[in-house]
């Protein structure tokens, strides 16, 4: 099939859309009404912008209530879409698309409705032009699809098709049966693919303005939708209408990346394995674990993180063999420092600060994972390697970081080959820190959806329902992107609220990224012991007299969760035990003990350690 995007679906002026469309590869754009009515160009060189950025228009849109009306007006509705085909004509489109009548005043009479359209019709034909139909979720007495469909079928005419859009059609609960057992492929004038998550069905039109978003990122059945239409032999456009608030107030081209990265999951989705670009592209789930975190820092800007990943356990094993990089150790978790000048974590580092600047994924192939990661569109990053070292590569992760690809079964590891042994330091038994439990990253608003889907079209992760966690200053939303077999767990968290947590790290760090890194340990009394206090942060006593309350717990187990500021949490999997160090540089560490088959994050406790951090912020001001 081929792809589309409509104008409304992003942000800038009409020719920046345009200019982002052909930069993300879609063929064809859709020219949503009010774009060009604001755009200083004239109808005709719109079109020759399209076709110099090898684009085809392939739709004007939308005009609304046009069938149906008391015949003064109906009247003046036919003027009008005259006028806007001599437009079409100009823009060089041949489609015009008409949405369901919304008004008071609109009659119910399809066979009144039916006369009307056919008379549209007979216009369009005499122009050249055809016309798509389409039910909004509010329209006055068309606002299912199959309604639409009875109509288009009463008017019978070659020139007027149904336009199915999935939202509407999803929105309103419809199934696919008529779809699927009545119309067919001719009559279908245009295919809109957008997706939206699941919410109560009351205000049609607030839902379709503000919750749209691109397929994979929303939970409506439109893989379903796309392989009926194939099954049909359907080989026209798919064309992304979005109404998104973040997506029209993001970076145009980032998001027309993100709509044609969708439309290629989409057509994967519902396209044997064997024809699909990438060989045994369902195998991009062969991430298998975090094999390093990488830090940019500069000079003596890091020595607060070190003293407290120190005091956490971890030594500084090894230095690289040619950079100014250092690797610090603790059983199978591998912490890179990166202070080298000419690299791209100084880049970050002048931009962020001392933070997080690159992800590293051990893979089972490292050149499948890149073939499948260029599929969706990411970025290739080229990096920098000496004589003898290895030329790790990697693409554009989130915000400005990186996110490096590494042969876990080359016999090998990283930093045996671009490290040397610091003689004398043995890092691995530390406090008792074994693994990377989970990593979470913050991101703006406009970022949420994008950044799950990242992780599902790339690495094949699921991506969890969103959650509330209310800060003390607002809400905190999150989701979490994970693995197959979970050994890579990455809780995405984002907020509208201006004070909030993720709001206050956004701006200290100008940009989303890693905020919060959790190590799992087998028994974190002891790793608490060990590490001493001094970078805990600390919980209020009133929290443990609700969990002992709640979860009937011991005074003696109190007393040692108490001592060493380790919240707890229960449910029917399991236990779980944690506790945060302080926040330096908008960064926090967090040590978990998972007991029996406990598999969340103790998200019940979230609220009370972001008040914790709110107040020991305050404290350092």
């Amino acid at each position: 099939m081929k792809t589309a995007l409509a104008t409304v679906s992003i942000s800038g002026t009409l020719r920046e859309k345009m200019e982002a469309a052909s930069k993300a590869g879609f063929q064809g754009i859709e020219i949503f009404e009010n774009d060009l009515t604001q755009y200083s160009g004239s109808p005709s060189e719109v079109g020759k912008m399209a076709k110099d950025l090898g684009l085809e228009i392939i739709a004007l849109q939308p005009f609304r209530d046009m069938e149906g009306n008391p015949r003064d007006i109906q009247k003046k509705r036919i003027e009008m879409l005259k006028r806007k085909m001599q437009v079409a004509h100009e823009l060089g489109t041949n489609r015009l698309l008409m949405c369901s009548n919304v008004q008071a005043y609109a009659s119910s009479d399809r066979d009144l409705c039916a006369a009307d359209l056919r008379h549209l019709a007979d216009i369009a034909a005499g122009e050249g032009l055809v016309l798509g139909y389409e039910a909004l979720a509010w329209g006055k007495h068309i606002a299912d699809y199959e309604d639409a469909w009875d109509l288009v079928k009463r008017t019978d005419h070659p020139n007027l098709g149904i336009n199915l859009d999935t939202f509407h059609m999803f929105s309103r609960g419809n199934t696919l049966d008529c779809l699927r057992d009545e119309i067919s492929v001719d009559k279908i004038a245009l295919v809109q693919v957008a997706d939206a998550p699941v919410m109560p069905r009351t205000d049609y039109l607030t839902y379709s303005r503000h919750s749209r978003c691109f397929p994979g990122q929303g939970d409506m059945p439109v893989v379903e939708f796309v392989q009926i239409l194939k099954d049909k032999g359907f080989d026209d456009y798919l064309s992304h209408e979005i109404f998104n608030d973040e997506f029209r107030s993001s970076d145009p081209v980032a998001k027309a990346i993100d709509g044609m990265r969708s439309l290629i999951w989409l057509d994967d989705q519902t396209t044997p394995k064997h024809d699909i670009a990438v060989d045994n592209i369902e195998e991009s789930a062969s991430i298998k674990e975090v094999e390093f975190i990488e830090f940019a820092v500069e000079g003596d800007t890091g020595d607060e993180l070190v003293k407290t990943l120190s005091q956490l356990g971890f030594a500084e094993t090894h230095k690289h063999r040619s950079k100014n990089v250092s690797l610090m150790r603790q059983g199978e978790i591998n912490l890179i420092l990166n202070k080298e000048p000419k690299s791209q974590a100084h880049e970050y580092f002048q931009k962020h600060g001392v933070s997080v600047c690159a992800l590293g994924f051990a893979t089972d192939s490292v050149k499948h994972t890149l073939a499948v990661a260029e599929h969706y569109k990411a970025e290739r990053f080229e990096n920098q390697a000496g004589p003898g070292e290895l030329n790790i590569p990697a693409i554009r992760g989130i915000g400005d970081s990186l996110v490096y690809f590494v042969n876990r079964d080359a016999g090998y590891r990283f930093f045996d080959v671009d490290f040397k042994p610091i003689d004398g330091v043995q890092g691995e038994q530390g406090v008792g820190l074994k693994r990377i439990d989970h990593i979470g990253q913050t991101v703006a608003n406009v970022d949420f959806l994008s950044t799950g889907f990242f992780y599902k079209s790339l690495f094949g992760f699921d991506i969890q329902p969103s959650q509330d966690l209310p800060d003390i200053h607002g809400l905190v939303v999150s989701r979490t992107a994970t693995n197959k077999d979970k050994s890579i767990r990455i809780p995405i968290n984002m907020t509208n609220a201006r004070s909030a947590s993720a709001e206050r790290f956004l701006t200290q760090t100008r940009g989303s990224g890693v905020q919060q890194i959790a190590f799992a340990c087998d028994d974190i009394f002891t790793a608490a012991k060990n590490m001493g206090q001094e970078k805990v942060l600390a919980i209020p006593n009133n929290y443990y007299r609700d969990i002992e309350a709640r979860f009937d717990l011991s005074e003696e187990l109190i007393a040692k969760l108490k001592a060493h500021n380790i919240l707890f949490d229960r449910n029917d999997q399991g236990e779980f035990f944690h506790f945060y160090t302080e926040q330096m540089h908008g960064v926090f560490f967090e040590v978990v003990q998972r007991v029996a088959d406990y598999d969340n994050y103790g998200e019940a406790n979230a609220f009370v350690r972001l008040a914790a951090q709110a107040e020991a912020e305050q404290d350092k001001a």
